[in-house]
């Protein structure tokens, strides 16, 4: 196939726009000897003269009338496609369909913020969450979800991650529990209370008891549920002791005030590291424009909902 130069188009476009050799290479920044080359390889390449002397100027033949509405749009088109991505969007006629993989916590807290603040701007978009049901690294790698928030932990090495906030672990228990008899929450009373631990992947251990048993101490777990506010609310009822995120306590969690008057938090008598919720995603739909704007949304959502800590959001 022989080789196609579209810088020919370029100067095509301009020729016959400008009707003039001269015009055309003050317009491209060219001598007029270059500019004339091209009109020379530009005739042997379409078989027509395409502009040819009439008295001190030049005119277009027909073939050159055709060609230069057609030259203008494919000229429009190719700097359309090389613009950098993002240059524009049009919300209003996005249409896209987003799939969010995100824990129990984050539906419960943020997901009506996040719907309504996309919807409202981008009414075509859809949004599908789904649950994490396993530690799957391949996901976001094969393209069958497009944004995962939670813990980064483990995942594939090129995985693209922004932060969005920091938090950190507290005790809570009913109000009334024998554990607040003494003066102070000891590592050994704590670790004597029964408790309830929310885990989504139904796992009886966690950090909680990585710290216990540096300290040569072992708690007991005699119940896991999938999410923290049933932990919070089998707290509030039983003598069961629960560790959640302290931001749990002050968010929009479907609790119902009776439960909350009888829960009572406390600081964690043992170091649990704190908890760093990123957005990830694959480096394929970074410069996406679309995903680049929920991207922004998501972490819009977290400063509203005033979960944002202090470190800084910076995506890798």
């Amino acid at each position: 196939m022989e080789r196609l130069d579209l810088n020919l188009l370029l100067s095509l476009d301009v020729l016959l726009a400008e009707g003039s050799v001269l015009g055309a290479a003050r317009r491209m920044n060219l001598s007029s000897s270059a500019m004339s080359r091209t009109l020379t390889r530009l005739r042997a390449a379409t078989g027509d003269p395409l502009l040819v002397r009439a008295g001190r100027g030049l005119v277009m033949t027909p073939h050159a009338a055709t060609l230069r509405d057609r030259v203008h749009t494919v000229v429009k088109d190719v700097r359309s496609v090389l613009r950098p991505a993002g240059d524009e969007l049009d919300l209003a006629a996005l249409d896209a369909t987003f799939t969010i993989r995100v824990g129990r916590w984050f539906m419960e807290s943020i997901s009506t913020a996040l719907v309504a603040a996309v919807l409202a701007a981008a009414p075509r978009v859809r949004i599908r969450f789904v649950p994490k049901h396993e530690k799957d690294l391949r996901a976001l790698r094969e393209g069958t979800i497009d944004l995962e928030i939670g813990l980064v932990g483990e995942r594939a090495p090129e995985v693209r991650t922004k932060f969005l906030f920091r938090d950190d672990f507290v005790g809570v228990a009913r109000a009334g529990h024998p554990m607040f008899g003494a003066r102070k929450v000891t590592a050994k009373r704590f670790a004597a209370s029964a408790q309830v631990m929310a885990s989504q992947w139904g796992e009886f251990t966690g950090p909680v008891d990585e710290s216990l048993a540096r300290a040569g101490l072992r708690r007991t777990v005699a119940v896991v549920v999938p999410g923290f506010p049933d932990a919070l609310r089998i707290a509030g009822a039983t003598n069961l002791v629960t560790v959640v995120p302290r931001s749990m306590l002050g968010g929009p969690l479907p609790l119902d005030e009776k439960t909350r008057a009888a829960l009572r938090s406390f600081v964690l008598p043992v170091r649990v590291p704190e908890i760093r919720v990123s957005a990830m995603w694959h480096p394929r739909l970074h410069a996406d424009p679309g995903h680049r704007w929920l991207r922004t949304k998501v972490s819009e959502c977290f400063r509203v909902s005033q979960l944002l800590g202090g470190a800084s959001s910076a995506e890798v």
